[in-house]
């Protein structure tokens, strides 16, 4: 029986590039290569640097900075990342908001796998950080860490706590806080869910894409994701072979 070439090396590069399970036993892709497959086959798993889609949006990548819970850097560079639909969900939450003055500042979007590895050692307490036995939503780039601010003065606007606060105070149900702050985490709330984002009850700041189940856990390093835009020329540079999925259609379908 002859075979015909092409499938017979459709196969192999299949096989190839199947993503291997880690020591949990999960699929969590590492490399470029396979990340490239998926986009491939499926450009809404197409990840956006939030920058570019959304130039508007403030960045306080807490994580590229010493500012952080866990009192270190753990990101080389101060960047955000989601995938395609999430980009786009992003993108219309902050069109909507800016008609009133508003906007939003992102802490924190993809993560990568091995740095929830790290923020998992000294706490182990799921409500707060994400088990790496079952991996963080946003290691598929699905989840985003956000706040209110005033777009005229970048000034946020007040919430029950500062982020990545771990008490009980920084969890929706948590009522004894003052009319404002209960008005702008409820606004908050409001815009995202309306977006098709689902809030995480026990941190007012975090909110999962609907459907993140169907995006791979990952651990690439932000640079798999095109460079980083030069400091004033964000929309004018032509954009990558990744970073060109943001043009075309979307395909709808813890921490």
């Amino acid at each position: 029986m002859r075979i015909n070439p092409l499938l017979a090396a459709s196969l192999i590069l299949g096989c190839a590039l199947q993503t291997p399970l880690n020591r949990y036993g999960l699929p969590v892709i590492d490399s470029v290569a396979i990340y490239q497959r998926s986009v491939r086959l499926d450009s809404s798993k197409a990840m956006i640097d939030l920058a570019r889609h959304a130039p508007s949006i403030r960045l306080d990548i807490r994580y590229a900075s010493e500012n952080n819970f866990m009192g270190k850097v753990l990101y080389p560079e101060a960047r955000a990342f989601l995938r395609l639909p999430a980009a786009d969900a992003i993108r219309a939450i902050q069109q909507e908001l800016s008609a009133e003055g508003i906007g939003l500042k992102i802490f924190d979007a993809y993560r990568p796998y091995h740095v929830t590895e790290m923020m998992w050692e000294p706490y182990k307490d799921p409500n707060y950080v994400a088990d790496p036995a079952k991996g963080s939503r946003h290691n598929r780039g699905a989840a985003v860490d956000v706040t209110l601010v005033r777009l005229d003065s970048g000034e946020e606007l007040a919430m029950p706590t500062a982020y990545d606060d771990f008490t009980p105070r920084a969890a929706h149900a948590f009522t004894d806080l003052p009319a404002e702050v209960l008005e702008n985490r409820a606004r908050l709330r409001a815009v995202m869910e309306k977006h098709g984002f689902e809030a995480l009850e026990s941190e007012w700041w975090h909110y999962d894409y609907t459907g993140w189940r169907r995006f791979e856990l990952m651990d690439l390093p932000f640079s798999a994701f095109g460079s980083q835009p030069e400091t004033g020329a964000i929309g004018e540079r032509p954009p990558g072979p990744i970073e060109a999925a943001s043009r075309r259609p979307s395909q709808t379908t813890q921490i």
